[in-house]
């Protein structure tokens, strides 16, 4: 059992798709902080400075008493769901280009491959001419 967990643990597809699943989770950080470091602030200067995570819809305010939340604020959150699908569009979109580079690139192999001329090699003669040919050899000896 352990021998063919090892083969299939070892295999080159299972060891591409954990690599791809690090890099496509340091991706995702990655375009996180850019929507929510640099697009969304430039978005919110453009709109009378406002801040999109603070962006909310209050359904009931929260019931304190002095300092003490006796029952929290309930609201949708819909700025920080805005932002979530920038996020999303950034990374749909880095991914959909990243595909179509590599489908690209692929074809260009292929073709490169079909473009490359096998050596044609001569044609064996037949049974037949090699015959036609040991007999005419013969008649030239008599």
């Amino acid at each position: 059992m352990w021998k063919e967990f090892k083969e299939f643990a070892f295999k080159g597809n299972v060891l591409d798709l954990a690599v791809g699943v690090i890099m496509g989770g340091a991706f995702g950080k990655i375009v996180t902080s850019i929507v929510n470091d640099l697009i969304m602030p430039v978005l919110g200067y453009f709109m009378a400075g406002m801040d999109f995570k603070s962006l909310k819809y209050v359904m009931s305010e929260a019931v304190m008493e002095g300092d003490k939340v006796i029952k929290p604020e309930t609201a949708i959150l819909y700025g920080n769901f805005i932002q979530n699908v920038v996020d999303f569009l950034i990374v749909a979109i880095s991914i959909f280009i990243f595909i179509k580079l590599i489908n690209k690139s692929k074809e260009k192999l292929i073709k490169q491959k079909e473009a490359v001329p096998t050596p044609v090699t001569p044609a064996k003669p037949t049974q037949e001419e090699l015959l036609a040919e040991i007999r005419d050899l013969l008649k030239e000896k008599q």
